[in-house]
């Protein structure tokens, strides 16, 4: 076991779960939360989850989540459980990046409808429950919850999904503070069920960045200054949120990423580019970083951290290939980091979780407990932890 060696949080779904996932992305008539309208389903998640915590703690995980497995999709099941959210099947899904990088896009499932028809708030929320099943299963091991940053879902409904045929129509900074609020209502809950660290996923820092080559925010003076505006926008709101986990005594890290659906990225983006934004601006206690290929650029973008205190996770392994990652280009990695920021400031990881969404990524699970188990060698090997 190395304590220096964490996972961003979610886990290959067993077959029995994913049977019934496969239900849900089908049907509108199915609400959340899922169990309510689908029988045998709570019943599956429940045996699958005590079953996936069993492992972690048998692969010597220092910090553990529920695989993710009550989510269908990394972030909008948290929004459908806010109150004043409907869920339905959309006319298109997310676009990704074909396997091998081209600029072919592929099209995900189409379960990603949000309307909302009332106002927000985050009280009695879902996760919670899915929280206190955690803590039963977990006894000694320390565990984490999942969530989208609050500037993600702003950004995903007022830049792309949109907001005009609901409650917030013509409202858009009534939304913000709304949705800020609804994250405080469920980080105060959270707390209270005796939540110590929540890590917010936070997704949209490359349309900022200038190398970002699926994205146009930066071509013109005129863009660039109304997106830098945008930024700061984003960065308000999750340091609002922060600020107030802080009050409450929670520890709050982020988990920044590209893309992860089916082993398909969807966008470049350098750090170097918003470092003076997203990695300076914010008041993260643990940043998760993506490092596994060339999209994120030098690691020299760790600069902006150097007179900080922040933790840095750098996700230097690939959760989505089904091989072993290259040892000799992590360690050297590492030792170039370690040579920036001290090195019982970083941690290893891979870059995300190995199933953001119900369909994984293209290894098996027996595929991704070795990754798991490499990962730890590999953090014991440089930190002799």
């Amino acid at each position: 076991m190395s304590k220096r060696f964490l996972t961003v949080g979610s886990l290959l779904r067993e077959e029995e779960l994913l049977s019934y996932k496969d239900e849900i992305k089908k049907r509108d008539d199915i609400t959340y939360p899922f169990y309510e309208d689908l029988k045998g389903y709570k019943e599956a998640e429940d045996k699958a989850v005590a079953n996936v915590v069993k492992a972690q703690k048998e692969h010597d995980l220092v910090q553990i989540t529920d695989g993710e497995f009550s989510k269908s999709l990394w972030h909008l099941d948290f929004v459908w459980g806010l109150h004043g959210v409907e869920r339905y099947i959309a006319d298109n899904g997310y676009f990704f990046r074909d396997k091998d990088g081209k600029e072919e896009k592929y099209e995900t499932r189409k379960d990603i409808g949000i309307k909302i028809v009332d106002k927000l708030n985050g009280k009695n929320h879902p996760f919670i429950d899915h929280f206190k099943r955690l803590e039963d299963l977990a006894g000694n091991t320390q565990t984490k919850l999942t969530i989208p940053s609050p500037s993600h879902i702003y950004g995903e409904l007022t830049l792309f999904i949109g907001i005009d045929d609901g409650y917030y129509a013509g409202k858009e900074e009534e939304f913000g503070k709304d949705l800020v609020a609804s994250y405080k209502d469920f980080l105060k809950e959270y707390k209270e069920a005796g939540g110590e660290i929540i890590q917010f996923d936070d997704c949209l820092w490359e349309l900022f960045s200038d190398d970002n080559n699926d994205f146009s925010f930066t071509s013109d003076k005129q863009k660039q200054e109304h997106h830098e505006e945008l930024a700061h926008k984003f960065i308000e709101l999750n340091n609002e949120a922060i600020d107030y986990g802080h009050e409450l005594g929670l520890k709050v890290y982020a988990h920044n990423c590209r893309g992860n659906y089916e082993s398909r990225s969807m966008s470049d983006g350098s750090y170097e580019s918003i470092a003076h934004l997203f990695l300076d601006k914010q008041h993260y206690d643990r940043f998760y970083l993506e490092w596994d290929d060339e999209r994120a650029g030098s690691i020299e973008a760790l600069e902006v951290f150097k007179d900080r205190d922040n933790e840095i996770v750098l996700g230097l392994l690939s959760s989505k290939t089904n091989t072993l990652d290259d040892e000799k280009r992590v360690l050297d990695l590492l030792e170039k980091a370690s040579e920036i920021i001290d090195k019982d400031r970083l941690y290893l990881s891979h870059q995300c979780g190995f199933a953001s969404c119900d369909e994984g990524n293209e290894l098996t699970v027996d595929e991704q407990w070795a990754k798991i188990d490499q990962g730890q060698e590999i953090a014991k090997e440089f930190w002799g932890e």
